[in-house]
């Protein structure tokens, strides 16, 4: 032990640290030119009067202040993204809970439908999928055409009215819930069957099982996948940029479409940078209120 005291700074790491500096160097050297540097850039052109095409002058809080004063658009992007998050998210995690309640009893046939029902988390958010979803609900698509089918002939462009269009793109999020079904299914399998066991004999029924041990002890994977959800919600993309394009009358303009629009289309990189970190901020208070209020309804005595 006095051996290894009296041992240099590089002795000691080369005897006992180097391959755990190794095996993280490939991570920090990642985060730094890949997380941090970008970051830092985009601050910086956040305060800049920049077009990719010229040097970045620096403008001070110029962006910023045009961002809140004098951008119509900016406040009704962050009025559709909070409604398609606010409404998108509950309904997700509601058909996931359901869903994994009914894949939690063991048959033949579960494997094949937990896959099935996980399959559009993995395929929903792909171009292919946007592209198909888009003519699904076209003037000329398959629901008119189901419609008509039953009776109902109607040729209503379901895309292309303002009432509308954003819930087509609720609904498509909503299908792809199969990642929260799964982080449901595996907290339902944690919860003792003595519980259900011991309710039984006191006279519970289902329904009072739910509510009294199956939602409490579900509350903490409950939080977890609803702070989870919540930040995809919000940088939401490819929906609104391949089906709609915030069309129509921008009535589906998700904020990270009008992001990318400013910064790659119209050319005010850094107005765009501006917008990011303003999202960030948005997404980074939305967490921490989620925090907060997580000691109210969140259970977390343990089983």
């Amino acid at each position: 032990m006095n051996k290894k005291k009296n041992l240099t700074f590089r002795q000691w790491m080369g005897q006992e640290h180097v391959a755990g500096v190794v095996f993280c160097m490939p991570f920090i050297i990642g985060f730094l030119l890949f997380m941090i540097v970008p970051m830092g850039i985009s601050l910086y052109y956040s305060f800049c009067d920049y077009n990719i095409l010229t040097p970045a002058v620096f403008t001070g809080a110029a962006n910023y202040i045009k961002m809140f004063t004098d951008d119509e658009v900016f406040w009704q992007t962050i009025g559709v993204t909070f409604y398609f998050a606010l409404v998108s998210v509950p309904l997700r995690l509601i058909f996931a809970l359901l869903v994994a309640m009914l894949l939690l009893k063991t048959t033949k046939a579960t494997g094949f439908y937990r896959a099935a029902y996980y399959l559009p988390s993995i395929i929903g958010g792909s171009v292919a999928v946007a592209v198909l979803w888009r003519r699904m609900w076209a003037t000329d698509g398959v629901i008119n055409t189901l419609l008509g089918s039953i009776g109902i002939k109607t040729s209503f462009a379901w895309l292309g009215n303002t009432k509308t269009a954003i819930w087509m793109l609720i609904i498509l999020a909503v299908w792809q819930f199969g990642s929260s079904m799964l982080i449901f299914l595996s907290s339902l399998k944690q919860i003792p069957s003595s519980l259900y066991e011991a309710s039984t004999v006191d006279g519970a029924n289902k329904w009072s099982q739910f509510w009294k041990i199956t939602l409490p002890l579900l509350t903490p994977t409950i939080f977890f996948n609803l702070v989870m959800q919540m930040i995809n919600g919000f940088l939401a993309f490819t929906q609104c940029f391949i089906i709609t394009k915030g069309k129509p009358l921008n009535s589906t303009l998700f904020y990270t479409v009008y992001m990318y629009q400013q910064s790659f289309e119209f050319y005010n990189t850094g107005y765009g940078a501006a917008l990011a970190w303003v999202m960030l901020l948005i997404i980074s208070l939305i967490t921490l209120v989620l925090f907060a209020t997580k000691k109210l309804w969140v259970y977390e005595g343990g089983l």
